[in-house]
């Protein structure tokens, strides 16, 4: 029976990692920890849980929990888990981290993009970053893993195959992405209210979001040098889903033949994404409440460019499903084991 925490259960990504894990063999959450809720039952604050979740919020350290829970997942804002993380608490138990305090291996660009010293970057090099599809064997045997968010998710793994064979152009990639409200978190927001985003739709960020680094990083990785994207997100009036629509520069003339092959040569194998007949699209609505990513693409023979699509749920592959989905290849599970979720409709 693998031991469980969940700290920032409070949280979207928190409540779906625990609702998730409830239909999930072999595995007991121990601990839901909320400073905020701390002392109220858990099926008070989701009601959807009434009944099945029997367990009051607790606040208990870090490193209390590392003492009686095999895994941690932390659902935290970024710069929690660096400031109290340490190599003694990994001895004992392995990390899932929901934030962006360990994607980013260079400290500087971190710090300069999050606004934060780094407290614990000695363990940088060890954390893995968690796009299962691309980093499962490293998964297997780490301590810590630095799960990718939702933009990054469908960004990196719609673009990887063509990156990696580099069959676009280095520094051409534009990503115009769409998030649903839920991305932004449980907190009060004033610009997150129903009145503020019903029947509106707007970029956010230009130029300057924190998720642009990692996706720069992931795709160099992939490509084999360093390099830069264009990456604009943009607030939409539904409760989950990510469609990412990227444009590049084909390095030569392409056929649509080629490009499958390429996908399939990477992905075919892969449970969890789909790529799409010819001249099919992604849509949110069809990967809602899955694990899966689906990809779609387009070439375009009057500007040389190719239009590549990826749709998913922010909430589950961009979010608790995929960390779920990590925890599985940590522990030795059935990759699908409680995250065999059929897309619901409508």
């Amino acid at each position: 029976m693998i031991r469980v925490g969940i700290i920032g259960s409070t949280g979207y990504a928190g409540a779906e990692i625990a609702r998730l894990l409830l239909g999930h063999k072999d595995t007991e959450i121990r601990f839901l920890v909320s400073r905020s809720f701390a002392g109220q039952p858990y099926e008070d604050i989701f009601r959807n849980l009434f009944t099945i979740i029997e367990k009051d919020c607790e606040d208990i350290s870090l490193k209390e929990m590392a003492d009686e829970a095999d895994v941690i997942f932390t659902a935290t804002p970024q710069g929690y888990l660096q400031g109290v993380l340490s190599g003694d608490i990994l001895d004992k138990c392995r990390i899932i981290d929901m934030s962006a305090d360990y994607r980013i291996k260079d400290v500087s660009v971190y710090e300069k993009w999050y606004s934060l010293e780094h407290h614990s970057p000695e363990l940088l090099n060890e954390a893995v970053y968690g796009l299962t599809e691309v980093n499962r064997d490293a998964i297997r045997k780490a301590r810590l893993i630095a799960n990718p968010g939702c933009y990054t998710t469908c960004s990196i793994l719609t673009a990887y195959p063509l990156m990696k064979e580099h069959l676009i152009e280095r520094d051409s990639l534009i990503i115009n992405a769409l998030s649903g409200v839920s991305g932004a978190g449980r907190g009060a927001k004033i610009a997150n209210l129903f009145c503020e985003v019903n029947e509106s739709a707007k970029a956010y960020s230009v130029a300057t979001h924190r998720h642009t680094p990692e996706i720069e990083e992931q795709l160099g990785l992939a490509y084999g040098e360093d390099l830069t994207v264009q990456f604009t997100p943009h607030l939409v009036p539904m409760h989950r889903g990510i469609l990412a629509t990227e444009v590049a520069k084909t390095v030569r003339k392409v056929s649509y033949e080629e490009i499958k092959d390429v996908y399939d040569k990477y992905y075919a194998k892969e449970r969890f994404i789909r790529v799409l007949k010819k001249d099919m699209c992604p849509e949110t609505r069809f990967v809602e409440g899955s694990n899966y990513l689906d990809i779609g693409f387009k070439i375009d023979e009057r500007t040389g460019n190719i239009i590549l699509m990826g749709a998913l749920d922010n909430l589950e592959k961009g979010a608790a499903s995929q960390a779920v989905q990590n925890f599985n290849v940590m522990f030795g599970f059935a990759e699908e084991e409680g995250i065999d979720m059929i897309p619901m409709v409508p």
